[in-house]
């Protein structure tokens, strides 16, 4: 199967107006290539793809006894203490608050644990917005940090704005502003001269058009991350390319260096969830940004990352690392395989079944070409 067909069918057949791909395994790169409007070097939104980033991130303040996994993360950020379980609402609609019975980790941050949700999956979170007006996370504004808990800490996965927070702790901890801590730490080691939270005047050059699917097909729509935020979105805000992207992949795949340890690239790499939790479903109550999520159920979660238990025939084996970008990107590192892709395409909703079934056909590819 031709990796480079792949692209080129998905964009042919109309289902997508463009994608960038590439992959890589520990000998080197196998594929950089794009189809339609997107290139290899084409600058994307890769939203929650930020979050392992920034979870790479806090495992380095970890090495230097900056943070720990398991103390109370609201002695590195104090706010964390103020938050409150929301148990239901009142008659005149008002939010029912209790004291949570533990404090938040920073393990349960990195393992959406925490108890935080996010309004476009949680109907509760939407409600409680809407209830005291705080602003949404796009936004980038602080307010937006400060919905409630949904249940206790370490008890549910809830996906959410977890890791927006252990971005704040990778501020409190190192004492710099989270661009400059990752520009420093991570990406000037990596050599990502096109990952950031600001769009330079060199990426605005090749910055990609967002698009939309909807009853009338695609089409382009304006969309960009706040360029002076209040506070830099560690859950979803950077932009970057495929090709940078993978250089991050890479390094997770050899081991960690230069930016990790390997001992903490594996232990990353373990379930972190505590017994008996698994990843829910999720169900959109933004459909125009997202589809519902089914195939979340059951599967485990390290730290930042979605870990598969069983193996995905023609594809990865099991214990591969992955996770995506509201705008249909994703990645995954097989460690056993020792092979990493990354696939993006500019499109709501995510999880778009077209685009989808396309990055699925990326990766056999990629296992075909080995």
């Amino acid at each position: 199967m031709d990796i480079a067909k792949t692209l080129n069918d998905a964009v042919d057949a109309g289902d997508l107006p463009g994608v960038a791909a590439a992959a890589a395994t520990d000998k080197g790169v196998i594929f950089e290539g794009g189809a339609g409007l997107l290139r290899s070097d084409s600058v994307i939104w890769i939203a929650s793809m930020t979050k392992a980033v920034t979870g790479a991130a806090a495992m380095q303040l970890v090495e230097r006894g900056k943070l720990t996994l398991d103390s109370a993360a609201s002695d590195i950020v104090p706010e964390l203490a103020t938050k409150g379980v929301l148990e239901g609402f009142d008659a005149s609609g008002k939010p029912i608050m209790r004291k949570p019975r533990r404090p938040i980790t920073l393990r349960h941050l990195l393992t959406h644990t925490s108890g935080l949700g996010y309004d476009t999956w949680n109907a509760e979170v939407m409600k409680y917005r809407h209830a005291t007006g705080i602003p949404a996370i796009g936004s980038c504004q602080n307010a937006a940090l400060t919905t409630p808990l949904l249940a206790e800490p370490g008890e549910r996965w809830e996906y959410g704005i977890s890791i927006d927070w252990v971005g704040k702790m990778v501020e409190a901890a190192s004492g710099q502003r989270l661009d400059r801590y990752m520009t420093e730490k991570l990406f000037m080691p990596l050599g990502m001269a096109d990952t950031g939270f600001a769009i330079g005047p060199a990426q605005r050059l090749r910055k990609a058009c967002m698009h939309t699917r909807g009853v009338n097909g695609i089409a382009a729509v304006d969309h960009e991350i706040p360029q002076s935020p209040e506070f830099h979105m560690g859950g979803g805000g950077l932009y970057s390319t495929v090709s940078d992207y993978l250089k991050f992949t890479q390094a997770l795949l050899a081991g960690g260096g230069p930016i990790l340890k390997p001992e903490t690239v594996r232990l990353m790499a373990e379930n972190s969830m505590e017994e008996g939790v698994l990843c829910r479903p999720l169900k959109s109550q933004l459909p125009n940004l997202s589809t519902d999520l089914d195939f979340v159920d059951g599967m485990k979660w390290g730290l930042s990352f979605m870990i598969n238990p069983t193996e995905f025939p023609g594809r990865r084996a099991a214990g591969s690392l992955a996770w995506g970008g509201l705008a249909n990107s994703y990645y995954w590192i097989d460690p056993v395989k020792k092979v990493t892709g990354v696939w993006a395409t500019q499109l709501l909703p995510f999880y778009d079944p077209k685009a989808v079934a396309a990055f699925e056909n990326f990766e056999r590819a990629v296992y075909s070409a080995l």
